[in-house]
């Protein structure tokens, strides 16, 4: 399975809690060709993207931590929510992508608590109650930065982790049927 909006393998040592560290490790930014390669998304997307005002334009060609993990985000929940849905989505827990002022918590760190979520779910649906616990547990550190900042983002990170295992079952339901058609050469 790949790691939540990329195209790169999930492995025990690599995973999307620590993709975004491991990547920024060493630099501050990233070219839109190491963008493309991580996330496997063409450049006309992503200029679109930012001319829509849904990801903040790169400085200097390079893209941050905050701009790539926003990215990604879109990218994992494409599948199963309109690109429209997502951009309100992203506002409504960030306001305007080219200010960090509106912002409730950094990109990367909502990336960060996203994935950690889904790894320890492990992708599966549960019930409504215990993915709130979740979702709860994983973001007992955060601190508001305005009142209802830590409910407006454990209701985005809900709407998120239920698009993205929608996403996975649809994946899924896909390869059954491809398997089905094989078979029966239907």
């Amino acid at each position: 399975m790949n790691i939540a909006g990329t195209q790169i393998e999930q492995t025990a040592a690599l995973t999307g809690s620590t993709l975004l560290d491991r990547i920024f490790a060493i630099t501050s930014g990233i070219s839109l060709s190491q963008v493309r390669d991580i996330t496997g998304l063409c450049a006309p997307t992503l200029q679109n993207w930012i001319k829509r005002g849904w990801v903040s334009p790169p400085v200097n060609k390079k893209y941050n931590i905050d701009q790539v993990a926003r990215m990604m985000i879109i990218n994992a929940l494409r599948d199963s929510m309109s690109l429209d849905s997502i951009a309100f989505l992203m506002k409504y827990i960030n306001g305007d992508a080219n200010s960090r002022l509106d912002d409730i918590i950094p990109e990367s760190r909502l990336y960060f608590y996203f994935c950690v979520i889904n790894e320890k779910s492990e992708n599966v649906i549960s019930d409504k109650k215990s993915t709130e616990l979740l979702i709860d547990e994983i973001c007992s550190d955060y601190k508001e930065s305005v009142p209802g900042a830590k409910q407006r983002l454990k209701n985005a990170l809900e709407i998120m982790v239920c698009s993205y295992r929608a996403a996975l079952y649809k994946k899924e339901a896909e390869k059954m049927i491809s398997r089905i058609r094989e078979i029966h050469s239907l």
